[in-house]
């Protein structure tokens, strides 16, 4: 929305109303004197309101106007006629009424507008960004709320750095407003003390899943439908073999010299909050991928995914994390970010929140690192494991 308090949003609309009165001159030329072009002139300040700002509408009118004049007068009629002064009356009538109706509706713009800040600053209060330094990663977070939205949402994120290593977490809970606000904290507050305390992925998996029960369980008794998509890695102590447990999500991204390879899981898992679907004490899956230095891992909620362009065409972020990109999963983000705007046009639908890390390098970055040519779409073979065998 401009600073005006009109939408930004296809501008081309904007044209729409000076669009309406050329059609309308030009028609009137083209047509027998006896063929009134007053209703287009009167159409387009109201044509104007919800697109254009109030002088703009005003501007619009007054046009209308001008335009009727000038075909009064090219066609040799009476101007101060009755059958000529009530359409001239018509478009007056009809820029007041449009001008009040673009007030409603620039104050209604501004509400939401307020709304959406409002609800930005509750999401950043109950997901605070990482640290940049967690372990031995560097960690960087992103999040843009909807443009069409007013209602917080239910996108999360964590990352802990603890004795078994870095552990971190990204979700989508179903949802939007208080109720998934009170699912983000619960799942938060879980996987904080879960993280630290638990001693394998597995656990920390099955402690969310409770967690996700309690909730659909409260204690009236009334069953509850919320469930989460998640990611649940980790990376030990010393280790480069990253840890992930994939409970519907969409699959993490391994950006490395050019190349994108998608994180997906061996065996697809229910969201949490449905594993009693797949039967009693079903087994967590773990998956392991090599994390080299300088590799960017990228996680994302499905706003990324589900944003589309004007044609309907989904977005796919591989081929913007395929260019040449440096190591540094700040620039990373961002220069994700700015693509999928570019996509949506500004108009993204849902939530996103983004989550990037790179292991420290042992050394200084070399000239040009991440500004390898794009090699091809390659997918790594996860090797999947049941984490409840002790030989794990």
């Amino acid at each position: 929305m401009g600073h005006d308090g009109t939408p930004t949003g296809k501008r081309w609309l904007r044209w729409l109303p000076a669009a309406v009165l050329v059609g309308s001159l030009g028609l009137d030329l083209l047509t027998p004197p006896d063929v009134s072009t007053f209703p287009l002139l009167a159409a387009a300040p109201v044509m104007a309101a919800p697109v254009l700002s109030r002088r703009g509408t005003l501007a619009v009118g007054a046009a209308a106007v001008v335009t009727g004049l000038l075909d009064v007068v090219l066609e040799g009629r009476d101007l101060f006629s009755a059958s000529e002064a009530v359409p001239f009356a018509s478009i007056v009538v009809l820029t007041v009424l449009a001008v009040f109706l673009n007030r409603v509706m620039a104050r209604d713009r501004q509400q939401l507008r307020t709304a959406r800040e409002v609800a930005e600053a509750v999401q950043r209060a109950v997901l605070p960004a990482p640290a940049g330094r967690v372990g031995p990663l560097t960690v960087a977070a992103r999040y843009q709320a909807a443009a069409r939205e007013a209602a917080v949402g239910g996108d999360l994120y964590a990352v802990h750095a603890t004795r078994h290593g870095v552990r971190l977490m990204i979700g989508d809970v179903r949802g939007k407003g208080l109720g998934a606000v009170r699912a983000v904290n619960a799942l938060l507050g879980a996987f904080d003390e879960a993280a630290v305390h638990l001693p394998d992925l597995p656990a920390v998996v099955r402690r969310l899943e409770e967690r996700m029960r309690r909730l659909n369980t409260p204690p009236d008794g009334a069953e509850g439908e919320s469930f989460v998509t998640a990611v649940v890695a980790e990376l030990p102590v010393g280790g480069t073999v990253l840890r992930v447990v994939n409970r519907g999500h969409p699959a993490p991204l391994l950006v490395h010299r050019g190349l994108v390879r998608p994180l997906e899981p061996a065996v697809p898992a229910l969201p949490l909050g449905l594993a009693d679907l797949g039967g009693p004490r079903a087994p967590v899956t773990v998956d392991r991928y090599d994390l080299p230095e300088d590799a960017v891992l990228v996680l994302f909620t499905d706003g990324v995914t589900e944003a589309r362009d004007r044609d309907g065409t989904f977005y796919d972020p591989v081929p913007a994390l395929s260019r040449p990109l440096p190591p540094d999963p700040g620039r990373v983000l961002d220069a994700l970010l700015a693509d999928l705007d570019r996509h949506a046009a500004g108009g993204l639908t849902d939530d996103v929140a983004l989550l990037a890390l790179t292991r420290h390098r042992s050394g200084p970055a070399p000239p040009g690192a991440g500004a390898r040519s794009r090699g091809p779409r390659g997918r790594p073979r996860p090797s999947a494991s049941r984490a409840d065998d002790p030989r794990r």
